[in-house]
């Protein structure tokens, strides 16, 4: 099977191609490359291929969608190589060109059509998972599991996350207050996923914030930061969705993001809005690299716990964030933290690749538990919903000890350990 080219797409892809000098230092940090030891599962093989299809010498074919959607997405090909390659957006406006084309079928293409319509939808993400927490309360979830199709239970596995509490899912209040002398304010992202599954992270997130002088403002109208959409080829969602939370934050200067994906995506909104979008990137702040760079007060709790820090990729790779996470976890008092050799290595969780491509995740996220097993942290640390999911699951299924947590809730934890009593602690609504 073959298609024509959108030749707008073409001519940006070959533009972007040209960056590439064939060095093959990106071979080395390419996840599936050291899977498969194909060229064409590398980043300089990919990009051979999304040439040849931009100067006609190929077509738009299975060949180019497997590729494309084999790719992790994690970017450290960028970090690796030498000539400034923009290999994620190339991979983006490849796989929107797959789309687009009609070449993206199969079960992977329809579990990513309706994923992406649940989380851009905050009502209908609110009422899945509160269906699959109230199924998960009687004991009756993996009844239900048995009900779909067997390829879809088997990507599933154990990949369902525990839904959290009610009070955990609720709206975060649009204001909280700072504590003591006011440093300033700030905005954070509430996302999506992040607010359903990871509502404790958000509330961690607020109590550091104030407890180092920052009020912080929770926008209403606020929405999906459309990452998944961007990586999997849906870029007139993407810019949609991006143009939502350029309104939605249009009156802050500060947008705190705890997501690493998110972030990455925010930041790549000149990309999708151009000549809109680039005001809006130049606002959004990691948490950690925010609270590293206005210098926080330092935790007087103690937490006794060796923790290996995971770097999210698309927080080291997409935007450049590594050393600031750990600056933060060793101000902790009594944490030990520790290293393990594969921490800036992706985990298999990219978005929704641990669905759509479950035997190449399952293979990813393999060297990084053997990595963790040979280290034997109390703690693995590592700040993207994606990668807790999906290392939790990993942790659990390997038999290992490590509870997985995101690095905010480690430094909340040390600062409400030094409350002098219980309940000192500002309470979220």
């Amino acid at each position: 099977m073959s298609v024509e080219l959108d030749q707008q797409v073409g001519n940006s892809l070959y533009e972007k191609s040209l960056d590439c000098v064939h060095c093959g230092l990106c071979l080395t940090s390419c996840p599936t490359y050291l899977e498969t030891g194909r060229e064409t599962s590398s980043p300089r093989g990919r990009i051979y291929l999304m040439r040849g299809v931009a100067e006609g010498r190929l077509s738009v074919s299975e060949t180019l969608s497997e590729e494309a959607f084999l790719c992790l997405g994690c970017r450290a090909c960028e970090t690796a190589c030498p000539s400034g390659v923009r290999y994620g957006e190339m991979l983006e406006e490849t796989r929107a060109l797959v789309v687009g084309a009609g070449a993206r079928r199969g079960p992977s293409a329809v579990l990513e059509r309706w994923g992406l319509r649940l989380v851009a939808s905050p009502r209908a993400l609110h009422a899945a998972v509160a269906l699959l927490g109230g199924l998960q309360r009687l004991g009756l979830d993996r009844l239900g599991l048995q009900l779909l199709p067997a390829s879809l239970r088997a990507r599933l596995g154990g990949l369902v996350p525990v839904v959290p509490p009610a009070a955990e899912r609720k709206p975060l209040p649009e204001w909280f207050p700072a504590e003591g002398v006011r440093r300033g304010r700030v905005a954070l992202l509430s996302g999506c996923v992040m607010s359903e599954l990871f509502g404790s992270v958000h509330r961690a997130t607020l109590r550091v914030l104030a407890r180092n002088g920052f009020e912080v403002l929770v926008p209403r109208t606020q929405g999906c930061c459309g990452a998944l959409h961007a990586h999997s080829g849906d870029d007139a969602r993407a810019a949609e969705l991006a143009r939502v939370n350029l309104q939605a934050f249009a009156e802050v200067d500060t947008i705190v993001v705890n997501s690493a994906g998110c972030g990455a995506a925010m930041r790549d909104a000149g990309h999708w809005l151009p000549g809109e979008g680039e005001a809006f990137a130049a606002k959004v702040r990691d948490i950690a690299e925010f609270l590293d760079d206005v210098g926080i007060i330092q935790p007087k709790g103690r937490l006794e716990a060796t923790v290996c820090y995971d770097d999210p990729c698309h927080l080291l790779h997409g935007q450049g964030v590594g050393p600031a996470v750990r600056r933060l976890l060793e101000a902790i008092p009594g944490l030990e933290l520790l290293a393990h050799r594969e921490a800036d290595r992706c985990c298999g969780a990219a978005g929704i690749y641990n669905l759509t491509q479950p035997e190449m995740s399952a293979a990813v996220l393999a060297r990084k538990l053997d990595a963790l097993a040979e280290t034997d942290p109390d703690i693995v640390a590592t700040g993207n919903p994606g990668c807790l999911m999906q290392i939790a699951a990993g942790l659990t299924a390997r038999g290992l000890r490590a509870r997985a947590v995101h690095p905010i809730e480690l430094l909340d934890e040390a600062y409400g350990r030094a409350d002098e009593a219980p309940g000192t602690q500002p309470a979220i609504p």
